[in-house]
């Protein structure tokens, strides 16, 4: 029998023996049927949670795929935010969160151009050997539900063909490429501060040469910012003028 298996069987034997202790301390049977109905309900709506939080996993490894697959389509930038932002609500809602989660949101950060971010998830799934899936020996429930679906999909890839084909293209990335993004992406953090440096201005220069001219260029434009002589004193002299050459 699978964990899955019993761990139902465990907590319908919870059930009866609830119910059979109410029944024992004389309990009405209406109350008994209410207890029972209340108590199924809220074990579906726990079964349903604990379903939608380990879907949103394969949800995020979905449309992670479709973002780094090497296709035409030119994706916007909150797109792109919008997948980082679900994975990263997995990352932190997980006490131990698959290590492919890291990978994914370390590509997604390089091909977005967060190349600290990048660096940061893609160094701990590509350089510590922690990280690797074989040190997982102590699972939380959110991870074994998650392995549980993973393997049933792996024997029944028909059931969701579309999130087995995500995994596996993400699983042939790590392998291939992931230490090449990494390098990528510690070489464009290096690359950064020299281009800064770079674009830092010029000093002024010091030298006499150079205070001259800055003293020229300072007097022409004075010289072009300053008011014209107002037209009483041009005609006065216009005038002066004519009268000497007359």
């Amino acid at each position: 029998m699978s964990s899955k298996g019993r761990d139902s069987v465990q907590r319908l034997l919870a059930i009866i023996v609830i119910i059979a202790m109410l029944a024992v301390m004389g309990i009405p049977v209406s109350v008994i049927v209410f207890f029972t109905i209340v108590t199924y309900f809220i074990w579906r709506a726990v079964q349903r949670t604990e379903h939608q939080e380990t879907g949103r996993i394969f949800e995020f490894f979905i449309a992670a795929n479709d973002i780094l697959r090497d296709e035409e389509r030119r994706w916007f930038g909150f797109e792109i935010a919008e997948v980082i932002e679900r994975g990263e609500h997995v990352l932190h809602t997980m006490t131990d969160p698959p290590p492919m989660v890291y990978f994914a949101l370390g590509a997604l950060y390089h091909h977005a151009g967060d190349h600290e971010a990048a660096v940061e998830h893609l160094s701990y799934i590509i350089e510590n050997d922690l990280s690797d899936e074989r040190h997982r020996s102590a699972p939380s429930p959110e991870l074994r539900r998650y392995v549980h679906i993973l393997r049933k999909l792996e024997r029944e890839p028909a059931e969701a063909p579309q999130t087995m084909a995500a995994i596996r293209s993400l699983e042939r990335t790590r392998r291939n490429i992931g230490a090449a993004l990494l390098n990528e992406s510690r070489e464009r953090l290096n690359v950064i501060p020299s281009l800064a440096a770079k674009a830092q201005p010029p000093a002024e220069p010091s030298s006499s040469n150079g205070q001259s001219e800055s003293h020229s260029v300072r007097a022409r434009q004075q010289s072009v910012l300053a008011p014209p002589p107002p037209i009483a004193e041009v005609l006065r002299d216009v005038y002066e003028e004519e009268k000497k050459t007359a």
